[in-house]
C-alpha cells in the first residue's frame, strides 16, 4: 500500500464505525496562550475535554498536522539520526465524546492492524497502565480483560505512569492509556530476545505504533485527581511509522513518504543516499525539514525572531546547515524539493499546492540570509583561531563560542567541526554554562503558575454580546489566580460579557466592572480556547454581586475604526498593486493598525498615495456596515468573501462588508465608514520575502499626526525668510553644507599633511627606527586613525609612532609601527597601549602593530606620550 492508501484506508474504516471525518486544523495555533503549535491530534478537540464547548459530532477521526521540536515529545537536534522521529508528522486520530470508551477502542484499533492492514498479530504487543500508589489509581484491569479478547496474556505488558498514563498539562483531562507496539526484528533475533523485553526500551525496531487514551480524570492544580463526568477516547497513531510497518522498511525515511523527496536531494547534491553515514543523516533532515517548514507557511507562519516564527526559522537553518556542512551545498535549493513534496502531499493537503510560489520565495530569502550569516561566521571563526594560536591555546572559550551561536547564529556544532578540523575544541561545559543561563532567563520571563478555576455557579454559558453593546449588568462565573513574573493577577469568566477578546490580530478589550461598592479594572481580555477571560489586578469583595460590565468607550470607538479601516486598505491594496495581495497577518490597535500582505517589492511614492486616496475615498462616502453574524461559510465562499491567511473557519461564519468589500472577520467595527474620519499611512516596509507591511493611523491618531506634520513645516518655514518654499530652502541649505563639507575636508587634508611632515621632521631616530611621540590638533580627532596610517606610510624605513589627541573632554591614545619592529624587535603596540592607558584612565587592545585607547582623562595625554616614547626607547636600545 502507498502511503495516501494507507491513510485513505484509515478514515475509511473509522467512516464506517460512524466516525465523522474533519479537516485537520492548522499547525500553527491560534487563541491559546499554552500552545504554539497542534502537537497532537487533540488539540482542536481541547474545549470538549474541558467542558468549554460542546461536541458536534459524539465520534470523528481525522490525519491531522502536527509539530514537535521541543519539551518531552522531542528534541529537534535528534531528528534525522534515527529512523522514526521528526519534527512535522501526521497523527490519525479517532476521538469518542462521551459516546464509546475502551472497549470499542480496543476492538477497533485490533481490527483495523489486523484485519484491514492485516498486520501480522504475533508481531503486536500492547500495553496497559500499571497504577500509581500516589495518585491511588489501580491498574486498568478493564482495558486488561478487553485485550485479553486478542492477545496472549504475556504479549500484554504493565507501563509506567511516563508511558501509560496521558496528561494533557500539569492540570486538566487525563487518564491511562493503551499503547500497540510492533516487533519487526528477524525471527532469529525474536527467538534470542522475546519482543516483551523491549518495549519502551527505545529499540528502533520494537516501536509504537498507536496510542489509546482513555480521558477519565481531571487533575487539579494541588495534583489530585477527580472522575470526570463524561469519560472521553482520544488516540493518536504515527502515519509515518505505520507507513514503515506496512511497507515493510527499516526507518520511516524508507517510506514512500520521504524517499521521493530525498531522490531530489540526492539528485542536486549529486551524492547517493546510502553513500555515508554523515550524508545520509543531512538528507533526512533535510526532508523532514522541508515539510515542517512548508506547512507552517502554508498555514500562516512565516519565519521570524520572534515565538513560533523563531522556531520555524531555526528549522530552515539546521536543514541549509546539514546541506552546507554534509552535501557542499552552498547556494539556495531547498525550493526545488517542493514538486516532489507536493506530489507525495498534495492530494491529502492541496493548500500546499495553492501556496507553492510564497513556500518558494520564502524558503530562499531565508536561505539567502543564512547563508550570508554561514560565511560571516566562519570569518569571525578564523579570527578566533587565529587568536587562539597565537596565545598557544587548543581550547576555545565556551563563552565566545555562544556569542558566535547567539549573537550570530552560528550553530555549535560547525563550531566544532571547524575547529576540529585546525587541532582544536570548544569548552563545552562553559557553553552549556551560558546556554542553561540563557534558557533560565526565558523561563522566568515566560514562567506562570496558574491556579485551579474556582467555579461559582453552573450558568457556564458565557455569551459575548459586544457587538451590540458596550455595557451590560454580569455576574462572574468562575475565576482563578495566575502568577507571571512576580505579578499576581486574576482571571475572571462572567456569564455575559461586553468586552472584545484579543482574537484575529485585534487587541482585547479594557475597562471595568463596578457597583456600589467597588470599581475593579479590566486590564486586558484573552481567549483561552473558548472562553474569554477578564484580566484584573484584584477579586471582587462580594463574589456574587451583580455588577455593571464598561468597556472603555475611546479604546474600542478607535480600534474599531482602525480595524474597518484594515478591511478598506486590503481592497485598496488589491485594486492598486494587483489581486496576488493577500492578507497574511495584522494588527488592530486603539493607537494604528498594522497590515502584513503578499507584493513582491518596495511600494513607490506613487502608490503610497493612490491607496490613501482610495481609502479616505471609501470613507467619505460614508458606506455603512454590512454584517451577517450566522451564514454557512460556504454561502460567504460563494459570495466572494475574502478569507484571513492561515486561519481556521467552522461552519458557521460571520462576514463584514463595506460597499465592494466583503471579508470573513470575527472583529468589531464602525457602524459606517464615515467615522472613521481619515486615513494615513505612516510605513511600509519587508517584514520576509514576498511579504509587506504597511503600518497607518486614522481618526484621531490621523489628526494628531497630520497637526504634528503641520507643526514641524511651521516651525521650519519661520527659520526661512521666505517662509512658502520650505522645501526649495531645505535643498538650498542642503547643497551649501555639501559645499561647505567639502571645503572643509580639503582644508583638514591640507593640516593633516602639515601634521605628518611636521610629526616626522622632529621625529628620534634610535637604532635606524623613527620615534614619533606627538599630539593631534582637537579638531583632527576623528581623523587619528587615518592620521596614524598616513604617517606610517610617509615615513622611509622603520618607524614607531605614539600619538594622543584630547576633544569633548576625552582622551584618545593609537600606536602604530612597522610591521616588521613587531617581528623582529619584540615590540607590541597592544602592550604599550595597555602598560600607558592608565594615564588617561582608559583601556584598549588591537593588533601588534597598531592598538588604540580611549579614556576620560584628557590631562593624561602628555604623561602617556612621554611613559610609552620612554618604554619604545628602552626596547630599541
Amino acid at each position: 500500500m502507498t502511503a495516501s492508501e494507507i491513510r485513505n484506508s484509515f478514515l475509511t474504516f473509522f467512516e464506517s464505525k460512524q466516525h465523522k471525518i474533519v479537516d485537520s486544523a492548522p499547525m500553527v495555533v491560534k487563541d491559546d496562550p499554552t500552545l504554539m503549535f497542534t502537537n497532537a491530534g487533540m488539540n482542536q478537540f481541547k474545549d470538549i475535554f474541558l467542558g468549554n464547548a460542546p461536541a458536534k459530532f459524539p465520534r470523528v477521526a481525522n490525519s491531522q498536522k502536527c509539530l514537535r521540536v521541543s519539551g518531552k515529545h522531542n528534541d529537534l537536534e535528534e531528528v534525522g539520526h534515527d529512523t522514526y522521529h521528526h519534527t512535522m508528522f501526521e497523527m490519525l486520530g479517532n476521538w469518542s465524546f462521551g459516546d464509546y470508551f475502551k472497549k470499542e477502542a480496543i476492538d477497533w484499533a485490533w481490527e483495523y492492524l489486523t484485519e484491514v492492514l492485516k498486520i501480522d498479530k504475533s508481531c503486536l504487543y500492547v500495553s496497559i497502565f500499571e497504577g500509581d500508589a500516589k495518585d491511588g489509581i489501580e491498574r486498568d484491569e478493564e482495558a486488561l480483560e478487553y485485550w485479553k479478547n486478542h492477545v496472549p496474556e504475556n504479549r500484554i505488558i504493565n507501563g509506567n505512569k511516563k508511558d501509560n498514563f496521558w496528561e494533557m498539562g500539569d492540570t486538566g483531562p487525563c487518564g491511562p492509556c493503551s499503547e500497540i507496539h510492533v516487533d519487526l526484528r528477524s525471527s532469529d533475533e525474536k527467538e534470542q530476545i522475546p519482543g516483551e523485553n523491549l518495549v519502551n526500551k527505545d529499540h528502533p525496531e520494537v516501536i509504537e505504533v498507536w496510542n489509546l487514551v482513555f480521558i477519565q480524570y481531571n487533575r487539579k492544580a494541588d495534583g489530585s485527581l477527580v472522575p470526570l463526568p463524561q469519560k472521553h477516547v482520544d488516540t493518536g497513531m504515527g502515519f509515518e511509522r505505520l507507513c514503515r510497518v506496512i511497507q515493510g522498511k527499516m526507518s520511516n525515511y524508507d517510506t514512500d513518504v520521504f524517499q521521493p523527496v530525498i531522490q531530489k536531494i540526492s539528485s542536486i547534491s549529486d551524492i547517493k543516499y546510502g553513500n555515508s553515514p554523515e550524508s545520509d543523516i543531512a538528507m533526512r533532515v533535510i526532508a523532514d525539514h522541508i515539510r515542517t517548514i512548508s506547512f507552517a507557511i502554508t498555514d500562516g507562519q512565516l519565519p521570524s525572531n520572534n515565538k513560533a516564527g523563531y522556531v520555524i526559522r531555526r528549522i530552515l537553518r539546521r536543514a541549509v546547515r546539514y546541506a552546507y556542512t554534509f552535501l557542499d551545498l552552498k547556494k539556495p535549493f531547498m525550493g526545488e524539493l517542493l514538486p516532489e513534496l507536493i506530489a507525495t502531499m498534495g492530494t491529502a493537503y492541496p493548500e500546499l499546492e495553492n501556496r507553492k510560489e510564497l513556500i518558494q520565495k520564502v524558503v530562499k530569502e531565508e536561505e539567502d540570509s543564512f547563508l550570508r550569516t554561514l560565511s560571516t561566521g566562519i570569518t569571525l571563526l578564523d579570527k578566533i583561531i587565529k587568536d587562539t594560536r597565537e596565545n598557544d591555546y587548543k581550547v576555545v572559550d565556551g563563552k565566545v563560542a555562544f556569542e558566535l551561536y547567539d549573537t550570530f547564529g552560528f550553530p555549535l556544532d560547525l563550531t566544532e567541526l571547524i575547529l576540529k578540523e585546525n587541532g582544536l575544541v570548544v569548552n563545552r561545559k562553559e557553553f552549556e554554562t551560558e546556554m542553561e543561563a540563557q534558557k533560565t532567563r526565558a523561563r522566568n520571563a515566560a514562567a506562570v503558575e496558574t491556579d485551579d478555576w474556582v467555579v461559582l455557579t453552573n450558568d457556564d454559558t458565557e455569551e459575548f454580546i459586544g457587538y451590540d453593546f458596550l455595557d451590560s449588568e454580569i455576574q462572574l462565573v468562575k475565576y482563578r489566580k495566575v502568577k507571571s513574573k512576580n505579578k499576581e493577577l486574576y482571571q475572571l469568566v462572567f456569564n455575559i460579557t461586553p468586552f472584545y477578546a484579543e482574537s484575529g490580530g485585534q487587541v482585547g478589550d479594557c475597562g471595568f466592572i463596578e457597583n456600589s461598592e467597588e470599581r475593579i479594572p479590566i486590564i486586558d481580555t484573552k481567549r483561552e480556547n473558548n472562553l474569554i477571560i477578564h484580566i484584573a489586578p484584584k477579586l471582587p469583595k462580594d463574589l456574587n454581586a451583580t455588577f455593571k460590565a464598561q468597556v472603555d468607550l475611546d479604546k474600542r470607538r478607535m480600534t474599531a475604526s482602525h480595524h474597518s479601516a484594515t478591511h478598506l486598505l486590503h481592497k485598496a491594496l488589491r485594486e492598486i498593486l494587483g489581486s496576488h495581495v493577500e492578507q497574511k497577518g495584522s494588527l488592530v490597535h486603539p493607537d494604528y493598525l498594522r497590515f502584513d500582505f503578499s507584493h513582491f517589492q518596495k511600494l513607490t511614492d506613487e502608490e503610497i498615495n493612490a491607496i490613501e486616496k482610495i481609502v479616505n475615498s471609501e470613507i467619505r462616502k460614508n458606506l455603512p456596515l454590512e454584517e451577517h453574524r450566522e451564514l454557512p461559510v460556504s454561502k460567504a465562499k460563494e459570495m466572494g468573501a475574502m478569507a484571513l491567511f492561515g486561519e481556521k473557519y467552522g461552519d458557521v461564519v460571520r462576514t463584514i462588508g463595506f460597499g465592494d468589500s466583503l471579508e470573513l472577520c470575527g472583529g468589531t467595527h464602525v457602524n459606517a465608514t464615515g467615522q472613521i474620519g481619515i486615513f494615513r499611512i505612516i510605513s511600509e516596509s519587508s517584514i520576509a520575502a514576498g511579504i509587506r507591511r504597511i503600518e497607518a493611523v486614522v481618526a484621531d491618531k490621523a489628526e494628531e499626526l497630520i497637526n504634528q506634520q503641520a507643526d514641524t513645516l511651521k516651525e521650519l518655514g519661520s527659520l526661512f525668510k521666505n517662509q512658502f518654499h520650505i522645501q526649495k530652502n531645505v535643498e538650498n541649505l542642503i547643497n551649501e553644507n555639501a559645499s561647505l563639507n567639502k571645503e572643509l575636508n580639503a582644508l583638514k587634508q591640507s593640516i593633516i599633511q602639515n601634521e605628518i611632515s611636521s610629526f616626522i621632521g622632529h621625529a628620534e631616530t634610535i637604532g635606524g627606527v623613527k620615534v614619533i611621540g606627538a599630539r593631534v590638533k582637537p579638531m583632527l580627532a576623528g581623523n587619528l586613525k587615518d592620521i596614524a596610517f598616513n604617517l606610517r606610510t610617509a615615513c622611509d624605513g622603520s618607524m614607531i609612532a605614539v600619538l594622543g589627541v584630547a576633544a569633548d573632554d576625552k582622551a584618545q591614545l593609537t600606536v602604530i609601527m612597522s610591521e616588521d619592529l613587531s617581528k623582529e624587535k619584540n615590540l607590541n603596540a597592544v602592550e604599550i597601549i595597555k602598560s600607558v592607558s592608565q594615564e588617561i584612565k582608559g583601556g584598549g587592545g588591537g593588533q601588534p602593530f597598531f592598538a588604540t585607547a580611549g579614556g576620560k582623562n584628557p590631562d593624561g595625554i602628555d604623561s602617556a606620550l612621554a611613559k610609552a616614547i620612554k618604554l619604545i626607547k628602552e626596547k630599541l636600545q
